[in-house]
């Protein structure tokens, strides 16, 4: 075998490893959904019914969740426990992924990504209890007492279902602006510094995200809009502690931008005032002639 084909057959052998290592992991990620949606299977009605709650509080009395299509009672709930699921696999499944990429990734990149990842899991558990918990409340609070009394409310169970689903992902997504924030400033894209400066954009920012994620209401848009700013400072204030040495680099690099700029403007000032020395030098020697002609 010559030393040419050996190169080749070793990235051969190389990328087949990877491939089914991928393979392995993809197959436990799998599992771990499955596993989760079987023992959740059985208690798929009562899920939905504590889905459905802080809905069917605000309800009128005498008013029910209805069924539009004929498959809906049996596919809303089996919907349910599958997002259920892979929501609750979702620790497993991130660190497949995370197993996967790491033994490529440098001993700086390790020590920031796992401690990312735990946070990022935890965080958007928490965007989605927020959702829950607080969000929910007062929307449908809000949305029942709003309208006419001649109106019957019968809200449908797999539109109702598409409605939380949406606002889960959008908090749970919104409540992962510290993670972005310190990505940004690990990568050297921006500085901690700089994100401070703008951060009326930012603000500016959080209402218009949470106008297109969340229901054309005010109040959910408001309760998306006000964590996303928290948590941006919050994302500012953890980068600073990260990356202060970095933010140390950017002070000494203004002090030094700005004492250059002190420096060319002394130049400046001394060539100026060399050009007014040789003006009145010339003015003195013209003076003088005059003087002679005038002997």
């Amino acid at each position: 075998m010559s030393d040419a084909e050996e190169p080749e057959e070793s990235f051969g052998s190389s990328l087949m490893s990877h491939l089914v290592e991928l393979r392995d992991r993809v197959v436990r990620m799998v599992l771990a959904v499955l596993v989760i949606f079987l023992c959740l299977f059985y208690w798929a009605n009562d899920i939905y019914v504590y889905l459905a709650e802080p809905l069917t509080r605000h309800l009128p009395e005498g008013s029910n969740m209805i069924a539009i299509d004929v498959a809906s009672p049996f596919l809303t709930p089996f919907k349910l426990v599958l997002m259920l699921a892979v929501f609750l696999a979702m620790p497993v499944i991130l660190y497949q992924a995370w197993a996967f990429v790491a033994p490529g990734l440098y001993a700086n990149e390790k020590r920031i990504a796992g401690p990312l990842l735990v946070s990022s899991i935890l965080l958007f558990y928490t965007g989605v209890a927020f959702a829950y918990y607080i969000v929910f409340p007062l929307v449908f609070g809000f949305f029942t007492r709003i309208g006419p009394e001649i109106v019957n409310i019968s809200t449908d169970i797999g539109r109702y279902l598409d409605f939380v689903l949406a606002l889960f992902f959008g908090f749970g997504l919104a409540f992962e602006v510290p993670i972005a924030t310190i990505i940004l400033v690990a990568i050297g894209f921006t500085t901690p510094k700089k994100l401070s400066e703008k951060r009326p954009y930012v603000v500016v920012g959080a209402f218009i995200v949470g106008m297109f994620l969340t229901p054309p209401d005010v109040i959910s848009q408001v309760l998306l809009a006000l964590p996303m700013w928290i948590l941006f400072e919050a994302g500012l204030i953890a980068s600073r502690i990260i990356f202060k040495d970095r933010e140390f680099d950017e002070e000494d690099e203004d002090d030094d931008a700005e004492s250059e700029t002190g420096m060319a403007t002394a130049s400046d000032n001394q060539s100026l005032t060399d050009e007014e020395l040789e003006a009145e030098l010339d003015q003195a020697e013209a003076d003088e002639a005059g003087l002679d002609k005038n002997r």
